[in-house]
């Protein structure tokens, strides 16, 4: 089977990575990928927001599957265009349709569908430019820290915490008033703030039925101690040492039950990854957010713990085969650290060369923001250039190789946290 990977990022490279693995996968290609996906595969310039050319490109290369890497081409309803293709009738799509997208893509869609089925989440108010002053109020009569979260997609950068009330109403306004995150912030969710541990739970569904993958604990911030602006991700660990057996039942029924109970009374046609963020609370899980797609940088420590095929996982949506699936899963330990471009989360500068990457290593790395130069240098694209991941017998283990096998790899301005794992 010929199959395609929509996406460019450390997520997309591990999942070819893995892909590349199985004897069912006959050809690879991902669009429009990175210079990490370029040497184990077959990458397609292509604008993956141009729906009519990935049809086209499905078509033209006789896919047989399709796995759609990043938030934004779902909730626009990629996967609703391609079903309405008649040449694309067969084909399998992993990843859900634009209506249960909407977990993702409306934070305001999500908190509802949660209220609806007593999923466990924070408090929350939702204020347009219309009632911009009861959002005022409710910052007024509210206790700090404040979470204001844009409504729609902002790239991960949408998500405010603010501890000063005159502050907290400055931000609504920008959002609000001043298009902060553009298109995303014309709604804004104000939160009760949670306080506990945050961690990742992944799991692949039918619609109907679904299997559990590792979880994962990633880092958001940019410095040590989780200080400053918010990432995509600055590495992440699988698995969780602070999920015991019995917080891990406590999820199952109160939050992954009940989702897939939603999923199925509201008519969502859900086939793919559902990431649902979370915090512990005392010794209680509370949904943070949806997202509709493995994350990244979780998906380079989750995806090596997986040692089934994942073809076969995916195969699953076609043959309704998944409530009689089993996955096998690695016990070792996996940690990843991202190395990024000076000045990331803010401005930061792309094309400088990168070197130590062809050293000899037990590690593995996924390149998130890559591309091949004019001379075949390889060259950074992105804020978040390239995860380094490694296995160990313990989560002290994983994370030192990870450090041993970063410092090998140098381009100018580089920065990584040093401390991924100091809590665990």
């Amino acid at each position: 089977m010929k199959i395609l990977i929509i996406g460019s990022g450390g997520r997309e490279n591990v999942l070819a990575w893995k892909i590349k693995q199985s004897l069912k996968c006959s050809k690879l290609f991902v669009a429009p990928g990175n210079a990490g996906t370029a040497a184990i595969c077959q990458n397609i310039d292509l604008d993956i927001y141009d729906f009519k050319k990935v049809k086209e490109i499905l078509i033209q290369l006789s896919i047989g599957m399709i796995i759609i890497g990043p938030e934004a081409p779902l909730v626009g309803g990629l996967h609703d265009y391609l079903i309405s293709i008649e040449e694309l009738s067969d084909i399998i799509i992993v990843g859900p349709k634009k209506e249960a997208a909407k977990l993702e893509g409306s934070k305001e869609f999500a908190k509802k569908f949660m209220l609806k089925n007593n999923i466990p989440t924070a408090k929350y108010r939702s204020f347009t430019k219309e009632n911009i002053e009861e959002g005022y109020d409710y910052i007024e009569n509210n206790p700090s820290p404040y979470v204001l979260k844009a409504d729609g997609l902002a790239s991960g950068k949408g998500v405010l915490i603010v501890n000063d009330k005159n502050e907290a109403k400055r931000e609504l306004k920008e959002m609000l008033l001043n298009s902060k995150f553009g298109e995303a912030s014309k709604m804004v969710v104000i939160e009760e703030f949670l306080s506990g541990a945050e961690l990742s739970c992944f799991i692949f569904t039918d619609g109907k039925n679904y299997v559990t993958l590792p979880f994962a604990k990633d880092y958001k911030k940019i410095g040590e101690n989780d200080k400053g602006l918010n990432t995509g991700g600055m590495g992440a660990v699988s698995p969780v040492s602070f999920v015991t057996k019995k917080f891990e039942r406590k999820i199952h029924d109160r939050i992954i039950k009940p989702s897939m109970k939603g999923i199925l009374e509201g008519k969502l046609e859900y086939k793919g990854f559902i990431f649902i963020g979370l915090i512990k609370v005392g010794e209680n899980p509370y949904v943070i957010e949806y997202n509709v797609r493995m994350g990244d940088p979780e998906a380079e420590v989750v995806i090596p713990r997986i040692k089934t095929d994942l073809v076969d996982l995916f195969l699953t949506i076609k043959n309704n085969s998944l409530s009689n699936f089993e996955l096998e899963i690695d016990k070792r330990a996996v940690a990843t650290v991202m190395a990024v471009s000076g000045g990331y989360p803010e401005k930061y500068k792309k094309g400088y060369r990168i070197s130590g990457l062809n050293d000899k290593s037990d590690s593995i790395y996924f390149h998130a923001g890559t591309k091949i130069d004019s001379d075949g240098e390889v060259i950074t694209s992105g804020g978040r250039v390239i995860a380094v991941t490694s296995y160990g017998n313990n989560h002290y283990e994983a994370i030192s190789k990870s450090y041993v096998e970063i410092n090998k790899i140098k381009f100018k301005d580089i920065n990584y946290r040093k401390d991924i794992g100091f809590d665990l």
